[in-house]
């Protein structure tokens, strides 16, 4: 007998607003639409291997609370080969969402890491699930990279930000990809004078405001406040990934298309707005509903 077809969905990077993730999943929910292959890279991993495991419903609940100052305490500054070593982080994954195999999850799950020695990509779909999420989401500069097999591993989006290849690999006969970056060139730059500030209160965000700044600029800075300026390195860093996260997503997405792309708008979220769950949430769900004439006719012709 012929198997029934199979929907997958590719869940892309892009750091805090990859929160969306969760809206795009709740809003295909409703509509009956549960993909049985999920594929993600970076903050997609992370999303991606949490409904894989069946506790998306739980991950929305801690997001939509989720204040800057929680943030903040999953943080645990690294000196060498990132800003955060990324285990308080890991640690809090494994003890409330996924702490087993990938044999286990009732869905199949896959993500991607690059390998920083040689640059090729690599699909982790064996072991630990959280393992794999650490090394998918280990952006460069931010994060520690990892070490597996012998590999030294970093963020999946330097190769693949929308992994919708992966998601074919598995077996998946129609792909939903979800890109977070399409509108977020320079999105940065329009943003510096309207970002959140955090919450000086914390340990952490007292350093960060001594290091930069209420509004982004370091304080050393502060008085040359003139369109010459030379923006923080936060703004550089944000502004550099997104350009990069753009042309390579394009680049794949042209050679390697889904059936339907989802392409949530969250220019104005910043790379570390975690805190800002809700919004992106939101933003995740009405890209879906946009998207349903579409996805309606590819379902019709599986």
């Amino acid at each position: 007998m012929k198997r029934p077809p199979r929907i997958g969905i590719a869940l892309g990077s892009g750091s805090a607003r990859g929160w969306a993730h969760i809206g795009v999943l709740r809003a295909l929910a409703r509509e009956g639409i549960e993909p049985q292959i999920i594929s993600g890279c970076s903050i997609g991993a992370f999303v991606g291997a949490v409904a894989a495991s069946g506790d998306l419903g739980k991950l929305g609940t801690w997001v939509e609370a989720l204040g800057w100052q929680d943030v903040v305490g999953l943080m645990d500054m690294g000196l060498r080969g990132g800003l955060i070593k990324g285990d308080k982080l890991i640690s809090f994954f494994e003890r409330n969402f996924v702490d087993r195999d990938f044999t286990t999850l009732p869905h199949l799950f896959g993500c991607v890491a690059t390998d920083l020695q040689s640059g090729h990509e690599v699909w982790l779909r064996e072991g630990s699930v959280s393992a794999a999420v650490r090394a998918s989401i280990a952006l460069p500069g931010l994060m520690t990279p990892s070490w597996q097999d012998g590999r030294l591993l970093v963020d999946g989006g330097l190769v693949n930000p929308v992994p919708v290849s992966l998601a074919r690999a598995m077996g998946a006969d129609m792909v939903i990809a979800v890109d977070l970056n399409s509108d977020v060139v320079g999105a940065a730059w329009r943003n510096r004078a309207e970002a959140s500030p955090p919450d000086p209160s914390s340990g952490w965000s007292a350093k960060l405001l001594a290091r930069f700044g209420r509004n982004g600029k370091p304080v050393a800075d502060a008085s040359e406040d003139t369109p010459e300026s030379l923006p923080s390195m936060l703004t550089v860093m944000q502004s550099s990934i997104s350009i990069m996260s753009v042309r390579i997503a394009r680049s794949r997405l042209a050679g390697e298309p889904a059936d339907v792309l989802i392409s949530p708008r969250l220019a104005q979220l910043g790379l570390m707005d975690y805190h800002r769950g809700a919004e992106a949430i939101a933003e995740g769900e009405a890209a879906v509903e946009l998207a349903l004439p579409t996805i309606r006719r590819a379902l019709r012709h599986l």
